[in-house]
């Protein structure tokens, strides 16, 4: 027999970027977990972000997502950048632009890997330098009639 770590599935996938998107739509975890599902992925995590009804001590009643043309290729970069790190199996990341209200998904990550372990990791490289690197910008409306800007994500 042999040793474990001598096993394909023990390895990273050829090809494991499978979906990558800005959508104007909304998004669907159901679409995110397809997309990552391998036989060979012992584990498989997923990241959703929502809007949230409040930031910094104000409610947040309602903001919008918009993002430079790069986007899209940008956040491809990221996710080759975690497949060079991690065994990935299979990735897909996708994230909304336009109006969103409270509760919407706003981003949908998900990883798999041929353990869990390597698959919260690879999960949690993505959605962080997602945030910090693509330029997608936040605008949020507050209930108190302020509102503000924030950039990346």
């Amino acid at each position: 027999m042999a040793a474990v770590s001598d096993h394909p599935g023990e390895r990273g996938a050829d090809d494991p970027v499978k979906l990558i998107g800005i959508r104007e739509s909304a998004l669907s975890v159901d679409e995110v977990f397809a997309a990552v599902g391998d036989d060979a992925a012992g584990g498989i995590a997923l990241f959703v972000g929502t809007v949230r009804n409040h930031d910094g001590g104000v409610d947040v009643d309602a903001l919008g997502y918009s993002c430079h043309p790069s986007a899209e290729s940008e956040m491809r970069r990221i996710a080759e950048k975690v497949v060079a790190e991690y065994p990935v199996r299979a990735l897909a990341a996708v994230h909304r632009v336009g109006d969103l209200r409270v509760g919407d998904l706003a981003v949908v990550v998900g990883v798999s890997c041929p353990h869990r372990g390597d698959a919260f990791e690879a999960c949690r490289k993505l959605i962080d330098d997602l945030k910090h690197e693509v330029p997608i910008w936040k605008h949020q409306k507050f209930s108190d009639g302020t509102e503000e800007w924030v950039g990346a994500c």
